[in-house]
């Protein structure tokens, strides 16, 4: 059944098929300026033909003139409808049309006696008739989970949402201006992935109905940009989807976009500068500051940022010194203590980041560095000269929670295989239905000789949120994953 709003558009289209003026089948409209392009050059615009296109947003209908503001790729503008200029007959047309309306206008850009850039219209054409009408004008979509599921209505209604995505996109090419600048290589390697890994997040799965086999869509893109180190490409980075079969809230969605970079020849204190930077360039670019202020709170992106490591972090939050730690009982058992809950295999190095979990993230607010993360949950990052047990990897924190991570990357075939293999049988012993396997062809690729190389992956997701001030991950992907209804 159609609502009586529905019922009145229909008919009208059933009018104007019957008069011949269908206006679907209009196949193309001779658009010369979209709206921004008439305000930014309206100087030399003023009193000169344009042709515009864009969607009714509002009117104000009158005798013998009327006000309508158009919506179109470069924003809003108003057009002046006046009868002596379009004609008795396309002037009581125009006022039958609705809001929702796609419309095309020839005319003249001009500005209003109270100032406003316009376009005073000669001829009118609609291109599309809205058969739905839109919500209220200027309130857009109340209820959070419509604006998500009809997102196309949401960009109709809202320029807050327009701006956000704006901005996400202005975003993804600093950051490709940034790295292609460094001299990094932008490359695309496959989503569809022939084995599962002993990796903790758990992959979506599918089948190649040619080869009858299974496959898994990828949940990193790390393995195969370090093949192409190998391959002798020293810098390289890749924008890519990723898909992990997890949970969902505001700040994960089971498909989100990350940035892989990796550069022969570098260590992680290297990454470490080249993300400070990194930020305070698309920071700059993107909303001309530094300081981004998230949800009423101001975060300080210029360099420095602060530097700690895990341990030191734990100790100065918790009061426990995990360096004196002699056995993975005494760790489990301190823990306890704390209140902290730990599995029954826990190791010390599970031990020092559950106590980072409970004691330290999300006390993190601004920009900090924490370093040096155990072996045992760093299986792809090479050890610290002198501590075996840590790694030269850090993950960065802002506003209580991890924004990126990154390594010196493992680059020994023999320790990397150990890893693995640990990781693997880890994995098993959970028997959840899971078939992680070995990356025998990486560990190949290793064995021709890696160079020491450093890595870094970030969520582009939590980045756009940051900047555009955007309390869900929802609120910066065009279409979130979302149950059908």
């Amino acid at each position: 059944m159609y609502s009586e709003q529905e019922s009145i558009r229909r008919a009208k289209l059933e009018s104007l098929r019957a008069a011949g003026g269908d206006p679907y089948l209009i196949t193309k409209y001779p658009v010369t300026f979209n709206s921004e392009e008439i305000r930014e050059r309206f100087d030399e615009l003023e009193g000169a033909d344009v042709t515009i296109a864009g969607r009714v947003l509002s009117r104000r209908v009158m005798g013998k003139a009327s006000f309508a503001h158009l919506l179109d790729g470069g924003g809003m503008i108003q057009i002046y409808v006046k009868r002596d200029d379009t004609g008795e007959e396309a002037y009581a047309a125009f006022k039958d049309w609705d809001i929702g309306d796609v419309i095309g206008v020839k005319g003249f850009a001009f500005r209003t006696q109270k100032g406003e850039i316009s376009v005073h219209a000669r001829e009118l054409t609609l291109l599309s008739k809205a058969l739905k009408p839109l919500p209220e004008k200027f309130h857009g979509l109340q209820d959070a989970d419509l604006r998500y599921r009809q997102r196309y209505v949401d960009l109709i209604v809202s320029p807050r949402s327009r701006d956000v995505f704006v901005k996400r996109a202005r975003i993804i090419a600093a950051l490709r201006e940034f790295l292609d600048s460094r001299g990094f290589l932008e490359v695309d390697t496959p989503i569809l992935h022939t084995l599962e890994t002993g990796a903790a997040a758990r992959p979506f799965t599918t089948r190649h109905n040619t080869l009858d086999i299974p496959m898994y869509l990828r949940i990193e893109l790390e393995l195969n940009l370090k093949r192409l180190i190998v391959g002798g490409f020293d810098k390289v980075y890749e924008v890519g989807r990723i898909f992990r079969n997890e949970g969902m809230d505001q700040r994960h969605n089971p498909e989100f976009t990350m940035i892989e970079t990796y550069q022969a020849y570098a260590d992680y204190s290297d990454v470490m500068r080249m993300v400070e930077e990194m930020h305070e360039f698309v920071a700059m670019r993107v909303i001309g500051s530094t300081d981004v202020v998230y949800q009423g709170e101001t975060i300080h992106l210029a360099a420095p940022w602060r530097r700690v490591s895990m341990t030191d972090a734990v100790r100065e939050a918790s009061g426990i010194d995990p360096e004196l730690w002699t056995d993975d009982g005494q760790a489990r058992a301190e823990l306890a203590q704390k209140g902290v809950r730990a599995e029954s295999g826990a190791t010390r190095g599970d031990c020092l980041e559950a106590l980072f979990d409970a004691f330290v993230e999300q006390t993190l607010r601004q920009p900090t560095f924490v370093t040096e993360y155990p072996v045992e949950i760093s299986p792809l990052a090479k050890r610290v000269p002198g501590k075996p047990h840590l790694t030269e990897r850090f993950e960065y924190f802002m506003l209580g929670g991890e924004y990126g991570n990154a390594f010196s990357e493992l680059n020994d075939p023999i320790d990397q295989r150990e890893r693995f293999e640990k990781q693997v049988a880890a994995r098993r012993a959970l028997n959840d239905g899971r078939d992680p396997r070995v990356d025998e062809d990486y560990l190949d690729a290793l064995e021709y000789g890696m160079p020491p190389t450093g890595g870094l992956g970030f969520g582009v997701d939590r980045l756009v949120m940051l900047l555009t001030d955007s309390p869900s991950i929802r609120d910066v992907l065009l279409f979130p994953t979302m149950k059908p209804r």
